[in-house]
């Protein structure tokens, strides 16, 4: 698949909360190709501090032009974007990374917890334009309403229902995503697409492993190069030794993986 390096305008920067940010970038090259799942990878800075790129997964395409990234800030590199002013540019890389395996004919669940909801709103802005007679249901938390409220709305301004959980309980259910989803009853043959914390994603995961659920998980881990030429970001798997998340994945077949129980 093609992939592009190039100066990307800004041309809107939103500050969702305290240290949430969304950036919609100007890049025709990019939101052409760009599917449910993959990510870029984006310069931070304007020289070589910090060195390496910063990995985010595309959360929306509009207009065959733009796409945004929403993130949280976390440390020197994500701080130093959400400096950034509309208008300036971007070093980015991408589209990168294989995505989301859709299928229309099923129920499909959209799990997400964190800043690991940005690729699902793609992913579910995709299904209902694809297929609008099935749209998926979205389980969605944080750890309060003030850093979900705003998501919760982007998935209702495409027309989906959508079930909040916060860790205060200060929007929708008080708790865990994996306690709404267990309540959903969902159907045999059920499919679901996960993004998140790795614990959220192994609740999930062995959830749907119990109920034969197929579940697909996107891994959120720490990326150097974003094209497999690294070793920065491999995951074990469960036929023996590791995968490149970047080139891989980042989304694999839950069963593909070697968990982690702890």
């Amino acid at each position: 698949m093609s992939q592009f390096q190039k100066k990307t305008q800004i041309t809107r920067l939103e500050r969702l909360g305290s240290d949430i940010i969304r950036i919609t970038l100007d890049s025709p090259e990019i939101s052409k190709i760009a599917t449910p799942g993959q990510f870029v990878m984006v310069r931070t800075g304007k020289g070589k501090d910090p060195l390496l790129r910063r990995p985010f997964s595309i959360s929306q395409v509009s207009n065959g032009r733009y796409f945004q990234i929403l993130f949280k800030v976390v440390g020197r590199g994500t701080a130093l974007l959400a400096h950034c002013r509309e208008g300036e540019y971007l070093s980015v890389l991408g589209p990168l990374g294989s995505g989301f395996q859709i299928d229309y004919t099923t129920i499909n669940c959209l799990v997400g917890g964190g800043m690991g909801i940005a690729p699902l709103l793609f992913l579910g802005k995709w299904m209902s334009r694809k297929c609008p007679d099935n749209l998926p249901l979205v389980v969605i938390g944080a750890r309060t309403e003030g850093e979900l409220e705003p998501l919760v709305k982007d998935f209702q301004e495409i027309g989906l229902s959508v079930y909040p959980a916060t860790d205060d309980g200060s929007l929708g259910h008080h708790g865990f995503v994996i306690d709404v989803l267990k309540n959903l009853n969902l159907d045999a043959g059920s499919k679901t697409y996960v993004c998140g914390p790795y614990p959220m994603m192994l609740a999930v995961h062995l959830f749907c492993k119990e109920k034969g659920f197929s579940c697909q998980v996107s891994m959120e881990t720490s990326m150097a190069c974003g094209m497999g030429a690294c070793l920065g970001c491999i995951v074990p798997v469960e036929r023996g030794g590791y995968a490149h998340s970047c080139f891989d994945g980042p989304v694999f077949d839950a069963e593909e993986l070697l968990w982690e129980v702890k």
